[in-house]
């Protein structure tokens, strides 16, 4: 999923929430606001979790792809120094 359409959804999300808190909320404008603001924080913390897993699984990819690389590079010098070594042989 795109992160960039998670955040805009969690935003939209937190306002609309924010606003419908404040129209239909019984308690006391004070309570209302702590309740408000502590939503917001919990979005705010899902929104760094995802993106820290966002992270992360970047990361993975990243040192996946260049284990891989290492391998084909160490896998074509081999075959290349076979090949060199094969037609010195022949030469001879």
């Amino acid at each position: 999923m795109n992160s960039g359409k998670v955040f805009v959804g969690a935003l939209a999300g937190f306002a609309a929430g924010a606003v419908l808190g404040i129209l239909f909320a019984p308690d006391k404008g004070a309570d209302t606001r702590k309740k408000i603001a502590k939503k917001g924080n919990d979005t705010i913390d899902g929104i760094k979790d995802k993106f820290d897993d966002l992270l992360l699984s970047i990361s993975d990819k990243f040192e996946n792809a260049k284990e891989e690389a290492t391998e084909i590079y160490e896998t074509g010098k081999n075959k290349t120094e076979a090949f060199s070594k094969n037609i010195k042989k022949e030469m001879n």
